[in-house]
């Protein structure tokens, strides 16, 4: 059923990109928005805030270790990091990590990260937000 809504959305939107009119961009002008070919990667991608942040992090070993706090963009505007929480009761005594994005696999609904345990995650350096 999902696959049919992300599918009919595209075509959607592919039908009324053909019915409007595409031009080049100039000089000074600033793109909005995205294309009908980006929009394809934003379907595929995953949701911040449904799928992601409060969500329970497991190893591979179905263990669960963490969850994620916070999602970090770069100042090049890519979401690199995942903060993990690990340990502490409503966020006293936790001990928060920064994990690459891309060592987080998306597994049954589950966001894995291979190979990982509490000790290491307590082991790694925690991460704190700088102050401004």
């Amino acid at each position: 059923m999902r696959h049919l809504l992300h599918a009919s959305l595209i075509a959607l939107l592919l039908t009324t990109a053909g019915a409007t009119s595409i031009r080049a961009q100039t000089a000074g002008e600033t793109k909005l928005g995205v294309t009908t070919i980006e929009l394809a990667d934003v379907i595929k991608g995953w949701s911040a805030r449904r799928q992601i942040l409060g969500q329970h992090v497991y190893n591979d070993a179905k263990e669960k270790i963490g969850a994620v706090e916070d999602i970090i963009i770069t100042p090049e505007r890519s979401a690199s990091y995942a903060i993990v929480s690990s340990g502490g009761f409503l966020g006293i005594g936790s001990h928060d990590v920064a994990i690459p994005a891309a060592q987080l696999k998306l597994s049954n609904d589950r966001l894995v990260l291979p190979g990982a345990t509490k000790e290491l995650i307590r082991a790694m350096p925690p991460f704190e937000y700088s102050r401004k």
